[in-house]
């Protein structure tokens, strides 16, 4: 009888950016899943890849100079480098510009056109760029994307529909009959609540108003919008196609398990669904979605200036102890928070301490006491249960823990074993037992059971920290690697000698990392002050007509509205800086300006005041900064801000 299938997919990522530890948390998660299953002895397919086609994509190739394809492979390939950097095990890494993908997401559109399932009609309502979605009016907060909050655009355009409407009911009643479909619990109420039971609009499956994605082969000018596109990802990379699927698609379809941000469960849940019922294809049997890694508490951001990539975490602590703290670290339910802080301490406790000095010192003392050969346990005594049965039982635990997805609490059940071992280091005195000649027979079944202990747990590692567990293995010398030799607490082979002893993860001066990190922070909130603080200077050395000439589409884009200053302050870490707090409608927005020089904040206080307030927010030196104020050139080389008489309301736009 052949291998269990077990087929798991990431969302795929999507290439207008590199992607930032966050994102990078869902590719580390899913590996972690992927490989505990392989693990178990399962056939295992895991599939991650990019979503490459949009709107946005075509705006930032136009706005860099160079094509959409230029675009797209220079992001997708620092993607799967990313991928491979933090060792995902993936199969398959699968790209939505790929040849193949796109000649069978153009077969799919149009099967489900030719059943009715798609529809030509109008769309009419507004458009967010930044999530690639339509909304109603109704849908809008504050006039904004209710998913982002960026400004949308009206729109009216002819497009294709596809019929969610149609499936509704037969969703709800999946749903309701398969409870573990959804997961967490949470995220399914959300669902069922906010958008099945008030009814599902009919979705937009096609796009005129650009043209970088794969084309509706029925209707020269329309291409296929990314639901169509990017979903159908998941079955296109394992073979499938309307003519005919391959024998992966039979082998492992349905997945298992869709592992996305809890941003995009809509997409996964309601409109991909109704997809594969349009395809009469069956269901996943999960969809999870996990919760967002913070940055001090704040969703990681360019615009926040909080952004954290993984080379930066790996190039500090190394890959596993970066894996060890997201997976880790982050709940199941709601969203972790990454601090420099909480990870320098979790390397030097968990790591360092409980795992990696327990290695080091049953090395050094199975070295020191035995020349480095392992003896038979011979001597057990009452005492030695405790350890052993915990060691037995282990492996059950995490099994429980991973067939919920509960990773985190799957590597507490590995640390509470590591942590036993260390207690009974303590509680056998292996140094003392060595003063002994005639307790040597029981030394050597500590020692015994230590190394036991220790395989046991690097077996249950491998799926987490790879790399440390093939270096433990290295040091205590088995190649008992699998779930099986689990079994009995008898692994470690007497006759053999354990291998070099090596420091698995040093212990972090955390009071000068901290302050080296506190540095590194600083430097870079300088140096976004001074690029502020330059343009501003130099405006002044600049003609008007040396500028490209621009069109009413360009000038659009600017959001300038009127702002009334109610409080200004110098900043308390830059000379040239002052602080606002500029009122625009109901809205209070901080920004920071580098013309200390020329007004005093005195002066500042009460003006009605020009801003861009779409401005990408930047921290400057510690100070939030959302949006300019603009001021001018004057002939004496002072600056004097774009001011208004008389009385308008705040927030007025400026045309």
């Amino acid at each position: 009888m052949g291998k269990k299938p077990y087929f798991i997919t990431t969302a795929i990522a999507y290439t207008s950016r590199t992607p930032h530890i966050g994102n990078t948390y869902e590719a580390v998660l899913t590996d972690s899943i992927a490989r505990y299953h392989r693990l178990a002895g399962e056939d295992v397919f895991f599939l991650t890849g990019t979503d490459e086609h949009g709107q946005k994509i075509q705006q930032q190739a136009e706005a860099a100079g160079i094509t959409p394809q230029e675009h797209v492979d220079k992001i997708a390939g620092e993607i799967r480098e990313i991928w491979d950097m933090m060792n995902t095990s993936y199969d398959k890494f699968i790209r939505t510009t790929d040849a193949d993908h796109k000649a069978v997401v153009q077969k799919i559109f149009k099967k489900l056109y030719e059943q009715g399932d798609i529809y030509k009609g109008k769309y009419e309502g507004q458009y967010c760029t930044a999530c690639e979605s339509f909304y109603t009016s109704s849908q809008l907060v504050d006039g904004k994307c209710p998913e982002c909050g960026a400004e949308v655009t009206p729109t009216v355009e002819d497009t294709y529909f596809l019929r969610l409407s149609k499936y509704q009911d037969r969703l709800m009643k999946h749903i309701e009959e398969n409870p573990n479909f959804i997961q967490p619990e949470s995220r399914k109420n959300e669902m069922i609540n906010n958008f099945l039971k008030p009814g599902l609009q009919d979705l937009a499956v096609s796009r005129t108003s650009f043209t970088w994605g794969v084309p509706v082969t029925i209707d020269e000018g329309h291409v296929i919008y990314v639901w169509i596109d990017a979903l159908s990802n998941y079955i296109t990379g394992i073979g499938y196609d309307p003519d005919g699927a391959g024998e992966l698609f039979h082998k492992y379809w349905p997945a298992d398990v869709h592992v996305i941000g809890k941003d995009i469960l809509r997409f996964h849940t309601l409109y991909w669904p109704i997809m594969l019922m349009a395809l009469d294809l069956p269901l996943p049997k999960q969809v999870f979605g996990h919760p967002w890694l913070l940055m001090n508490g704040i969703k990681m951001s360019k615009s926040k200036g909080n952004t954290i990539y993984a080379k930066d975490l790996v190039d500090r602590y190394g890959v596993d102890a970066t894996r060890f703290y997201l997976l880790h670290e982050m709940p199941f339910a709601s969203d972790g928070s990454l601090t420099y802080e909480l990870m320098v301490q979790r390397i030097n406790s968990d790591l360092a301490n409980i795992l990696g000095n327990l290695v080091n010192r049953t090395i050094a003392m199975q070295k020191k006491y035995f020349d480095g050969q392992i003896l038979a346990p011979t001597a057990k005594v009452t005492e030695d249960e405790d350890l052993i049965n915990l060691a037995l039982a282990t492996p059950q635990l995490v099994e429980e823990k991973m067939k919920e997805l509960r990773v985190a609490d799957a590597m507490d059940a590995i640390w509470a074993l590591l942590r036993r071992s260390n207690k009974y280091i303590d509680e056998t005195e292996p140094w003392i037992l060595a003063k002994d000649e005639s307790k040597k027979e029981r030394l050597a079944t500590v020692m015994y059971h230590l190394l036991e202990a220790i395989r046991f747990s690097a077996v249950l590692l491998q799926p987490f920290l790879p790399e440390t567990a093939e270096r433990i293995f290295g040091q205590i010398n088995s190649d008992k690697k699998c779930l099986e030799s689990l079994k009995s607490f008898d692994g470690m082979v007497a006759g053999n000698y354990v291998g070099e002893a090596e420091v698995l993860f040093a212990r972090i001066d955390e009071k000068k990392e901290l302050a080296e990190l506190e540095a590194m922070q600083m430097e870079r909130e300088k140096a976004a002050e001074n690029v502020t603080v330059q343009k501003i200077d130099d405006s002044s050395e600049k003609n008007a007509a040396e500028k490209p000439t621009i069109t009413i589409d360009d000038f659009d884009k600017i959001d300038l509205r009127v702002g009334h200053v109610l409080e200004c302050k110098r900043h308390p870490k830059a000379d040239k800086l002052l602080v606002s707090q500029v009122k625009m409608g109901t809205e209070v927005r901080q920004i920071v300006s580098g013309v200390a020089a020329h007004y005093t904040p005195e002066e500042m206080v009460g003006k009605q005041v020009a801003v861009v307030a779409n401005l990408a927010p930047i921290k400057l030196r510690g100070e939030l900064s959302q949006g300019m104020i603009l001021f001018a050139d004057t002939a004496d080389g002072k600056l004097k801000a774009v001011a208004f008489d008389g009385q308008i309301e705040s927030g007025m736009p400026i045309k």
